[in-house]
């Protein structure tokens, strides 16, 4: 079975817990959740962490704007190179990191993704940024957080909490990459020779 047909076969088994006017409204409350604690976003930083966390994070960065009625710096990390796991899965491609003209020194950079699991991408996020700047703080938005923690990470905003066991995977679909935006639960699928 090819990878489409996988994705098709999952899609079809998996239910959704999200779907479009959800995940906006999580990110209007996660929005205004970093607006309250932030006392006005002056000094925020929006990073996402490729691929969907990018389209999460401009998605926040409208909001923020829409509430403060300034602009608010966005931009992109690629972990890729800090993953403790390379050596573990197939080569994959670079990401973009993009890091808005003013930097993140001094600032509060806000981590952006999308599904918070073992914790380990959000520890290459930090090492990453290590190498970039130092922020006065960094906080961390996902809009899944569905357990199971390796690390000690936990986030300052989550869209959804989505008790899950092991046996399962979350999948976030959203508009910019996948034509649709939802939130999907199935189980998980294991290949013929195993994982």
């Amino acid at each position: 079975m090819d990878t489409e047909q996988q994705n098709q076969q999952y899609e079809s088994d998996a239910r959704p817990v999200l779907e479009g006017p959800d995940i906006a409204r999580v990110l209007t409350r996660i929005a205004h959740e970093i607006v309250e604690r932030a006392k006005g976003a002056d000094d925020v930083v929006l990073l996402g962490i490729p691929t969907r966390g990018v389209f999460l994070a401009q998605r926040l960065a409208a909001k923020l704007q829409e509430i403060t009625e300034r602009a608010i710096p966005v931009g992109s990390l690629d972990i890729t190179m800090y993953r403790d796991d390379l050596r573990m899965h197939p080569p994959r491609a670079l990401a973009r990191t993009d890091i808005p003209g003013d930097g993140i020194d001094g600032r509060l950079v806000v981590l952006v993704d999308d599904v918070l699991f073992s914790g380990r991408t959000i520890r290459a996020a930090l090492d990453a940024l290590n190498d970039i700047g130092r922020p006065r703080a960094v906080q961390l938005a996902v809009l899944v957080d569905r357990g199971h923690r390796e690390l000690p990470i936990r986030a300052d905003y989550v869209g959804k909490n989505l008790p899950t066991s092991l046996r399962e995977t979350v999948k976030v679909q959203l508009a910019e990459e996948d034509g649709r935006d939802t939130v999907l639960l199935g189980a998980k699928r294991t290949s013929p020779g195993g994982e």
